[in-house]
């Protein structure tokens, strides 16, 4: 006891030089459950961990025993946070168990959070202290309250023992069911973390289909729980099962997502394989709103799920399409154009790291399709207060965007970063100039001119890094332009004294073996370099020196012979790089034994290094750029690598496309996908279809493909799921209701269409129970109107509100009007409706249907006055 006192004094001691009252501490204020006048700062909760007292676990023991009785909330909340400021520091409490225990009786909702806390965090380490709350748990998950339910069961199912699953299997089967989406979504994660601990009676409890099922729930973060754990749980075969029925589904209610719940479902979209083009065409009309968000992580995954679409329905080499159907590349190109302002917004609006991350999703964009963001190249400029990882990514960028029309403004940017105080940057700024040379894009006498701007940097002795850089830029320069060869010969020999690093110096040697023709002092610059060979330690320069030196022998035979025998020799007998040695054993020989000096010419001063494509066969990443590609919106488009290279295999997530065979032929007509705004009396039931066929699902599926869509079971592309497999769909469980956004109706014309309509013909909706009532007529107006249901007349009584409300059908649902009278009585609150159809459908089912939906959309406008 004694060593547990010090220990405990050393790790916490009291804050005795603070003016804050400590509790329970040394002149400072009582502890918890001290008598009521005692003055008390326990809400300051940093105290919790400052204080220490010897016995603290007793003292606490004490004044549990005495929760019971304790009648001030705050002092009994104040007891709890104590006990949990100690379990977070480290110190063993689980001697307070059993008190722990009697005190999760209680309605105060923070208390009973905190003993769940408790009973979770020791669980593991005393499993049979933990059965004893099992029953009070369980008898918690069917609390009147659903906070209480929801945090019961998350403490259930965080109790990880393999005892508890007999006990925690019917608690989530009936929270599944709760009436409470926080229940339900908090059953759903429960029911991976019963997957993780015994696989064996999650198959037995068929979970797996009660999740698919869940897909269908009217609340939108209860899905995303679903997509979620159904793709932990399948991740071994590629995650979740797909297909057109699901797709769908997900798609058409994307808009009630969360910012989270859009991403899990966008994630799923680059896995789809769209039946044919115009199903492809319509999934990219439906996410088009999504690049309109703030949210750049669902710009970014709408980005890559548009790429993945183009790369399924674009036309490849060897397809019997029409000659007019795009091209996987035309595709492509049209995406990068669409999602250009989005991204560049974001860019000038996000955090550093943000910005940093969309800067290399732009450079991969660029390198896919070149040209796009060409003339938002200011946009890439670098700014004062910009960070310098984003600086050196701007400076990279702007190379890829010069053009013709820009190149001069760019290349003058990029000259003024060159003796920027950042090395890196310089360096960065110089390689970006050499590169608008190397690929032409600069136009005509963009080459010359930025190659004598480099041959200036060469005297640039005061920033080492900047000559180096220049010089290394000039010799890939010269490999591609031979023709530069008089602009750069001039200053090389004078070059060669005062460049210091490694890869310049090579680079000027390896020049003047290139130039030594028109260079008169070039062996006498190079002589110098090889009486020093001994004392030369970088392997490239030694392997510049030989290269040049042979080369300048064919050139100015008197003047190198005895050079080149000199550096053959030193080459030779030089172990510390095996490959300078075998070049100079080459070149020894092939002077040795040629037959014809011409012939060692020919071979030795070939200009076969010149580089005749946009790169070096060095610097070819094409490869990389295309599996990169594949990876758009990980961790390996910011790393620049696969992700074999920096994860393990076992690790990796796998990538599988579905379905691999559509139902539908790739010619088959597919029926538009609605706007959301159009569907939203689908969204917010959940796909729940109407009082008609309350066992259905409403899609927005034609009725030729209606046995492939069924919204119940998924279709019979889940088979493998062992989902079952429903009739197929009568038309009654179709979506046959779609209002227009935009409906023009005077006065005079709603009377005459109302007069129209024989009383006989009217639809009577009699006082459908409401929990609240609106306020106001903008209570009522604003939502519908948002549903495209429209207000002609409105007005407000002493007991009730009155409206006139119409909507017109969409002409390919038959363009009919539909006339309503709304009265909402105020005591008790109740909505009636006289519905009169005018025009459209004349068949009494469909027209009963409509109506029907009709009823269910206002009932889903103005939800938040029913219960």
């Amino acid at each position: 006891l004694h060593s547990y006192r010090r220990r405990t004094m050393a790790t916490f001691p009291p804050n005795r030089t603070s003016n804050m009252p400590v509790p329970g501490g040394p002149g400072g204020a009582p502890p918890p459950g001290a008598p009521p006048g005692a003055s008390s700062s326990a809400g300051r909760d940093e105290s919790y961990f400052t204080e220490s007292r010897k016995g603290e676990v007793n003292e606490l023991r004490m004044l549990l025993r005495t929760f019971a009785t304790e009648r001030d909330k705050q002092r009994k909340r104040d007891i709890m946070k104590k006990v949990i400021a100690y379990m977070t520091l480290g110190i063993d409490v689980s001697r307070l168990f059993t008190e722990m225990m009697l005190a999760i009786e209680t309605r105060d909702l923070v208390i009973k959070k905190m003993v769940y806390l408790f009973l979770c965090n020791y669980a593991e380490t005393h499993p049979d202290l933990a059965q004893m709350c099992t029953n009070t748990l369980v008898k918690d998950c069917g609390n009147e309250d659903p906070m209480v339910r929801g945090l019961a069961l998350r403490s259930l199912c965080s109790l990880r023992l393999p005892q508890m699953i007999e006990y925690t299997s019917e608690p989530l089967r009936r929270s599944l069911q709760d009436g409470h989406a926080y229940v339900r979504k908090t059953g759903v994660m429960g029911i991976l973390k019963m997957y993780h601990l015994n696989k064996e009676e999650f198959d037995k409890a068929s979970f797996n289909d009660i999740l698919y099922d869940m897909l269908r729930d009217p609340d939108s973060s209860v899905v995303t729980n679903c997509i979620l754990v159904l793709n932990e749980i399948m991740a071994d075969s590629g995650g979740m099962a797909l297909n057109r029925a699901v797709m769908l589904h997900l798609l058409n209610r994307i808009h009630e997502f969360s910012e989270f719940g859009i991403l899990s479902v966008l994630d799923l979209v680059p896995r789809y394989i769209p039946a044919n083009d115009d199903e492809g065409f319509q999934i990219m009309n439906l996410l088009d709103p999504v690049l309109r968000t703030a949210n750049a992580g669902a710009v970014v995954a709408t980005i890559r799920a548009f790429l993945s679409i183009a790369d399924a329905v674009g036309k490849r080499a060897g397809d019997d399409r029409d000659e007019d159907s795009p091209t996987v590349d035309d595709l492509k190109h049209q995406v990068v154009v669409r999602i250009k302002a989005p991204l560049v917004t974001l860019l000038a609006s996000g955090s550093s790291e943000l910005t940093y991350v969309l800067l290399k999703y732009v450079d991969q964009l660029i390198d896919l399709c070149p040209g796009i963001f060409d003339d938002e190249y200011r946009v890439f400029y670098v700014r004062y207060h910009d960070q310098s990882h984003i600086k050196h990514s701007k400076v990279r960028i702007l190379a890829k965007l010069a053009n013709p029309d820009n190149a001069p403004d760019i290349v003058a940017e990029l000259g003024e970063l060159v003796a920027n105080v950042d090395e890196m940057m310089g360096r960065i700024a110089v390689q970006s100039m050499a590169s608008i040379a190397m690929h032409d894009s600069g136009g005509q006498g963009a080459v010359e001119s930025i190659a004598r701007r480099l041959v200036e940097m060469l005297d640039l002795h005061g920033i080492p890094h900047i000559s180096s850089e220049a010089a290394t830029a000039l010799a890939s320069l010269v490999r591609r332009h031979p023709s530069i060869v008089s602009v750069v010969s001039a200053p090389l020999p004078r070059a060669l004294k005062y460049i210091s690093e490694p890869a310049g110096k090579a680079s000027v040697i390896f020049l003047l073996g290139e130039c030594g023709e028109s260079i008169v002092e070039a062996p006498y610059v190079l002589e110098k370099v090889i009486d020093s060979y001994d004392s030369i330690a970088d392997a490239a320069v030694k392997t510049a020196l030989l290269g040049a030196t042979v080369k300048l022998f064919f050139y100015r035979p008197p003047e190198v012979k005895n050079m080149l025998g000199k550096v053959l020799k030193k080459a030779t007998e030089d172990v510390s790089s095996q490959d300078l040695h075998d070049r100079a054993l080459f070149y020894y020989r092939l002077l040795r034994s040629s037959p014809d000096t011409n012939i060692a010419k020919s071979i030795v001063t070939s200009k076969s290094m010149t580089m005749s494509t946009k790169h070096f066969a060095e610097e070819d990443d094409s490869e990389l750029r295309a599996a990169l590609m594949h990876e758009f919106n990980t961790l390996c488009t910011i790393y620049r690598c696969k992700a074999e290279n920096f994860i393990d295999e076992e690790n990796i997530v796998k990538f599988v496309k579905v379905p691999k065979e559509h139902p539908l032929p790739r010619e088959a007509p597919v029926t538009p996908v609605t706007d959301p705004g159009v569907n939203t009396n689908t969204n917010h039931m959940g796909g729940v279809a109407m009082a008609d066929a309350p066992q259905q699902s409403v899609t927005t599926v034609p009725s030729t493909v209606s046995a492939e869509v069924d919204l119940l079971g998924f279709g019979d592309d889940l088979s493998a799921m062992s989902v079952p497999t429903p009739a197929p769909v009568g038309p009654a469980s179709l979506q046959s209701l779609s209002l227009k956004s935009e409906v023009i109706l005077n006065g005079e014309d709603y009377q005459n269409k109302w007069s129209s309509v024989p009383d006989a013909e009217a639809v009577i909706i009699p006082a459908l129970a409401m929990s609240t009532g609106p306020t106001s007529t903008d209570g009522v107006e604003e939502p519908l109107k948002a549903f495209n249901v429209f207000t002609m007349a409105s007005g407000e009584l002493s007991t009730e509100f009155k409206f006139f409300l119409y909507g017109q059908e969409e002409d390919a649902y038959g363009g009919g009007f539909f006339l309503i009278q709304a009265v909402v009585s105020k005591a008790p609150f109740n909505l009636s409706l006289t519905i009169k159809p005018n025009g459209g459908d004349t068949n009494p089912t469909k027209r009963k249907e409509k109506i029907d939906q009709l009823v269910e959309l206002i009932k889903s406008a103005l939800g938040e006055y029913f219960p």
